[in-house]
């Protein structure tokens, strides 16, 4: 799947996921649940005016919500990751077979050449096998070499 076949909700959904792993996420959260817990228990707490009292059953409700929207969200993205992790591997796969032919093939060259250079090798060699034969029987009959 190419990038220009993405729809928008793929596309939204890749970029949430990778913001709601980050660590920027987590610290942004952080800081907006210690404000939340500080505003509602340090400041408007003791005058009696807190949106959501200590055990902040409002804040439950949107902890609740976020993470009934953010699951199915970061699990489309990852089965979207997991659709290019195939391709990568078909791809993987195809270069690697292709790398092996191509090495199979050059192995193939280099035995035709070294079987080659054997057999002229060995035709050389029965050749000088020749010429000493020759010249030892030229030597035991007498005749000058």
């Amino acid at each position: 799947m190419s990038q220009h076949n993405v729809t928008l909700g793929q596309r939204l959904a890749d970029r949430i996921a990778v913001f709601g792993g980050s660590w920027t996420f987590i610290l942004l959260f952080l800081a907006f649940l210690l404000a939340w817990a500080v505003l509602n228990t340090e400041i408007l707490g003791p005058r009696n005016q807190a949106f959501d009292p200590y055990p902040y059953i409002f804040l439950n409700l949107f902890l609740s919500m976020l993470a009934a929207l953010q699951a199915p969200v970061i699990m489309m993205s990852q089965n979207r990751q997991s659709q290019r992790d195939r391709l990568h591997a078909a791809n993987d796969y195809a270069v690697n077979l292709k790398a092996e032919i191509e090495i199979r093939e050059l192995h193939e060259k280099l035995d035709a050449l070294r079987e080659r250079d054997w057999a002229a090798l060995a035709a050389q060699q029965q050749q000088q096998i020749d010429m000493l034969t020759h010249l030892m029987e030229r030597s035991t009959r007498g005749d000058r070499v």
